[in-house]
């Protein structure tokens, strides 16, 4: 599917900035952070915000977003105990950023969640990261990172007794790296209605010429290792995803398993969410004949919206959080939206 014609000129504009001023490479190379208001720093370059912010004039539950006005990617958000926390890619001198809110709407930025990266790995690079409680009370982190050996990028996993941290890897090794598929990016958990909790990732293959797969296996009970082979569970093959699929997240809903992913270049306009559907966690997984969100779902609010992940609310109710692309500095800052369901398929609000 080819991107269609965006919102007002100055949408067009910034997307063009967008387009020639991105490079390849891990997501998240800003170095910028959240004031505890959700607003850019005084002291940062968060930019003019002359990008897809506010020009399409919609309003209503629009007009909280960006709730982390900063670079801020691949957003991945835990409740606990009546507190969101907010983990995403590495920047602003931490490996991994983590904020805190009591509303999902005005946030805190923390010190690193995991200050010290272990000997295995490649500096530089630590992003996409999932966090999740353990069932004795800890927390797991599953980060992306680049492995020494094999020199891919892989996910570790690391524990804390907080989910603040400092989150400590574990082992001598990735958690998961298959060299031969081009490693494994982007985990995520699901916790399924018999106490089974799943990883899912995608393997890396774009990087090397490969088809990319998200993926899914059984976790241990401790949460530091998979209990399974991994299963399979679909592949870019719809012409609006490019050349890959990413990012999973994946959530039951009026007894329907829902599969939400991002697909396409990440670096620009044509970046979007997608979802499948199955009656078992396993799969056969059955694609949505048309993405969920693109950037031109909201008039081009909402520049290459992706990274997303699915959360309950302080009433409860589902949100949609995501990144997406502002002003002329091109960071992605962090967007929240309701979510709701119609027969196990997700809704998002009128435009």
């Amino acid at each position: 599917m080819s991107a269609r014609a965006r919102g007002t000129g100055a949408v067009v504009a910034a997307i063009a900035f967008l387009l020639t001023g991105c490079t390849g490479g891990p997501a998240g190379d800003g170095v910028s952070s959240p004031g505890p208001s959700g607003s850019a720093s005084p002291d940062e370059d968060g930019g003019d915000d002359d990008g897809a912010d506010g020009e399409s004039g919609a309003g209503g539950v629009h007009d909280a977003n960006p709730v982390i006005d900063t670079d801020f990617p691949d957003p991945d958000v835990l409740e606990v105990d009546g507190t969101w926390y907010a983990y995403a890619t590495n920047g602003n001198s931490r490996n991994v950023r983590v904020a805190r809110s009591a509303d999902l709407v005005t946030w805190e930025e923390l010190p690193d969640a995991m200050p010290d990266l272990p000997t295995w790995v490649i500096p530089g690079k630590t992003w996409a990261p999932e966090v999740t409680r353990l069932e004795d009370g800890r927390f797991a982190l599953y980060f992306t990172a680049t492995s020494f050996r094999p020199t891919a990028q892989c996910i570790g996993v690391a524990l804390a007794d907080s989910p603040e941290g400092p989150f400590v890897a574990v082992g001598e090794q990735m958690l998961v790296c298959p060299d031969a598929e081009g490693g494994a990016i982007d985990a995520s958990t699901f916790t399924d209605a018999d106490g089974t909790r799943y990883l899912l990732w995608k393997n890396d293959g774009n990087c090397c010429g490969l088809d990319t797969w998200l993926q899914l296996a059984p976790l241990s009970a401790d949460g530091t290792a998979l209990a399974g082979e991994p299963v399979r569970l679909v592949q870019q093959d719809q012409p609006w995803e490019g050349s890959l699929v990413e990012a999973p997240t994946l959530v039951e809903r009026d007894g329907t398993y829902v599969l939400l992913y991002s697909a396409n270049d990440y670096g620009g306009p044509a970046y979007a969410i997608g979802y499948a559907t199955a009656t078992s966690v396993l799969g056969p997984y059955t694609k949505a004949p048309e993405p969920l969100f693109t950037t031109d779902t909201f008039e081009g609010r909402y520049a290459g919206p992706g990274g997303q992940d699915v959360v309950a609310g302080p009433d409860g109710e589902d949100r949609l959080v995501f990144h997406s692309w502002y002003g002329s500095t091109t960071y992605r800052a962090m967007n929240v939206l309701p979510l709701t369901w119609e027969g196990g398929r997700p809704v998002l609000p009128d435009a």
